[in-house]
């Protein structure tokens, strides 16, 4: 089941979901909504609803991991499956790191989270050098070997980007200000249904 905006943002509430990981999240959203529907306009056959949960709910196990350890893509996974959230379960699973990258193959719903999800620092729209600089000295430290996986994940990210926008009529560097301003579906929403935080 692909679950609506509306129950993505009661999860977010109930999994008390820090302020700073929603807005992150609804950043990501609004990234991978931008390029989706732009996707589903060239003609490329996703589905735009699953690609905007998935962003959602991307980092649904973060806070947890944050206090307690883990894999927050992992546990964000197993968090939807046991809400019968299996559509969008992977999406959550591999939003750190996809398991399998084809060039060639069909544009998924996975490859757009995953691209999003490293073009958001905080809640700020940036590039992927500034995104892999942050990550590199938040997680890397003086360790080679996590340096060297960060950097392999990053490649790949580069990769995915030229596959999304092989098929775009806009740079990668333009999402930014096609966001500004932009109203959306992950937007739209009265704010009753919306998770605490400022928007």
């Amino acid at each position: 089941m692909v679950p609506k905006i509306e129950e993505c943002y009661a999860l977010m509430d109930e999994f008390r979901m820090l302020e700073s990981i929603r807005d992150h999240s609804i950043m990501v959203a609004r990234v991978a909504e931008l390029i989706g529907s732009s996707l589903i306009k060239a003609g490329v056959d996703i589905g735009l609803e699953k690609t905007i949960a998935g962003a959602l709910l991307h980092d649904i196990g973060k806070t947890i991991c944050l206090q307690h350890g883990g894999d927050h893509a992992q546990l964000g996974r197993e968090i939807c499956l046991e809400r019968k959230l299996h559509e969008v379960a992977d999406i959550v699973g591999e939003h750190v790191r996809l398991r399998d990258f084809r060039p060639e193959a069909k544009v998924s719903e996975k490859e757009i989270v995953y691209y999003a999800d490293k073009r958001v620092n905080h809640s700020d729209v940036v590039t992927l050098a500034e995104r892999v600089r942050y990550i590199l000295d938040r997680y890397g430290g003086n360790d080679g070997e996590v340096c060297r996986r960060i950097r392999a994940n990053f490649a790949r990210c580069k990769l995915v980007e030229g596959k999304l926008f092989a098929r775009l009529d806009y740079a990668p560097k333009d999402i930014g200000l096609m966001l500004d301003g932009r109203e959306t579906f992950v937007t739209l929403l009265p704010i009753g249904c919306r998770p605490a935080g400022r928007y």
